[in-house]
């Protein structure tokens, strides 16, 4: 896993905006292995990690939504109980804070894949040796 591009996407907090936006996306053969979506009284921020990254971005500038690139880190999650508290455990040792982090299922192995926002985005791939 390692390093991977998320992108960031601002959409109005309305009904159907969230549908729209994955419906384009998958007419573009765009495939989301990961998302987030965090609301608040006008806007929903979604974070979200996609199969091309740079035809989504070109296709939301298209579209005029608010879009950033970050680069985060993809983490293969064990599917048992402590499984992310190991990965916390290693970060924290190092004094690496997660910022935020969200989960998905991986298309390629049916294995969970963790996205994580942290501190030291460098020092994070070689701890835990991504």
């Amino acid at each position: 896993m390692g390093i991977v591009r998320q992108l960031t996407v601002l959409l109005e907090n309305k009904a159907g905006e969230l549908s729209r936006v994955c419906s384009e996306l998958a007419l573009k053969d765009i495939n989301i292995l990961a998302i987030c979506v965090q609301d608040s009284i006008d806007l929903c921020l979604t974070r979200m990690v996609v199969s091309d990254t740079g035809k989504a971005k070109r296709m939301f500038e298209e579209e005029d939504f608010r879009t950033m690139e970050t680069d985060v880190l993809s983490v293969e999650l064990t599917d048992k109980p402590g499984g992310l508290a190991e990965i916390a455990r290693h970060l924290h040792k190092e004094h690496i804070n997660i910022e935020y982090m969200y989960a998905s299922v991986s298309p390629e192995n049916g294995k969970s894949i963790g996205i994580f926002w942290v501190s030291n985005l460098n020092k994070a791939v070689e701890i835990l040796e991504c």
